[in-house]
């Protein structure tokens, strides 16, 4: 914790109507139920109004109409999501972090590198890397040849950047992320199969997030292609030539299979799955677990994949599940029956 701040202040911040003691001194933040004196909670949806009534934080963030039967000190926001979001950054502020290069660095003599980045112990920078202010590179991560950084931009631990990957400003890399690796192309050769070398690269927009672990390829012709302000969570798999608009989240262990578009501002659910070759419509959200193995054309929500049930249950679906064929089939005979 750095600072104790007003709720006035936490008002200012949050653009939030402040009912209550506009001098009340808060010293942090906490859930619902965990929150204690000094501390400022938030909540969204009736469901939390048991909670709320129960709640022993000194100030909470709500809507307007959950504010109307709370009697303390309350920030009437229409999103308590993000004002919550906006106060934990006021409280926990991004540290500075002094320019430097670290002397177990490895770094080619024809990388141009900005006087005020950080370059942390045993990363490796290849030919004719260009990194620009203000970017922070921590501990063993590898930027290989031709490789381009904007301003701003962090790369945490053991990121590795393959050749002529080229990364936008304000961009976040969690450890273990890999950009650039060959994407999966093979040719037939009778009873082989035959590399295709990946010769494209990847792009990655302004003010994206890449989570641990996740990889994107490089294309195979062209470039691997993610647009500014796009959100992605761990574990996630991006084939080649994949283009993803601006301002998509997709969450955990979702697959994209090579040269699959998906437009702007999608919401797409952890462990989906999109075949390569399709195209999905801007403001389109996917649920988690689903199979995407056709374009999606227009707007809205989308859902596949069979919810968790009581074991008994799903078996006896899924043998139902097995002979949909066959009753679909005595419909028709049954149909034409009636017919007669």
């Amino acid at each position: 914790m750095t600072t104790t701040l007003s709720l006035n202040k936490l008002a200012q911040i949050t653009t939030s109507e402040l009912r209550g003691n506009a001098d009340l001194l808060i010293t942090g933040i906490s859930s619902l139920d965990a929150a204690t004196k000094g501390e400022i909670s938030f909540a969204i949806g009736r469901k939390y109004l048991s909670q709320l009534d129960a709640c022993n934080a000194s100030a909470v963030i709500l809507t307007a109409d959950l504010a109307t039967n709370y009697k303390g000190n309350v920030l009437i926001n229409k999103s308590p999501y993000l004002a919550y979001a906006q106060v934990v950054a006021a409280f926990y502020p991004e540290q500075a972090v002094v320019a430097s290069i670290h002397p177990s660095s490895v770094i080619d003599s024809s990388a141009s590198i900005a006087n005020d980045a950080y370059i942390g112990a045993n990363v490796v920078i290849g030919k004719n890397v260009v990194i620009a202010k203000a970017v922070v590179i921590e501990a063993g991560s590898i930027i290989n040849d031709n490789c381009s950084i904007g301003e701003n931009t962090h790369l945490h631990a053991k990121v590795t950047l393959y050749e002529n990957t080229q990364i936008g400003q304000n961009t976040r890399i969690h450890s273990g992320a890999v950009i650039g690796s060959d994407g999966f192309g093979y040719a037939p050769d009778q009873s082989k199969w035959y590399k295709i070398k990946q010769i494209g690269n990847v792009i990655i927009g302004n003010q994206v997030e890449i989570g641990a672990n996740t990889t994107i390829d490089r294309a195979a012709l062209g470039s691997t292609h993610i647009a500014d302000g796009v959100k992605l969570d761990n574990l996630i798999q991006i084939g080649h030539n994949v283009r993803i608009g601006e301002h998509t989240a997709i969450a955990a262990c979702v697959a994209i299979a090579g040269s699959a578009t998906i437009g702007k501002r999608c919401q797409i659910g952890g462990a989906s799955a999109i075949a390569g070759h399709l195209s999905i419509a801007d403001d389109v959200i996917i649920t988690g677990m689903s199979m995407v193995i056709r374009s999606i054309k227009s707007a809205g929500v989308y859902s596949s994949g069979m919810p968790v049930n009581e074991n008994r249950k799903w078996r006896k679906n899924i043998i139902r599940f097995t002979q949909l064929d066959k009753m679909a089939q005595k419909i028709r005979q049954l149909e034409k029956r009636i017919k007669r």
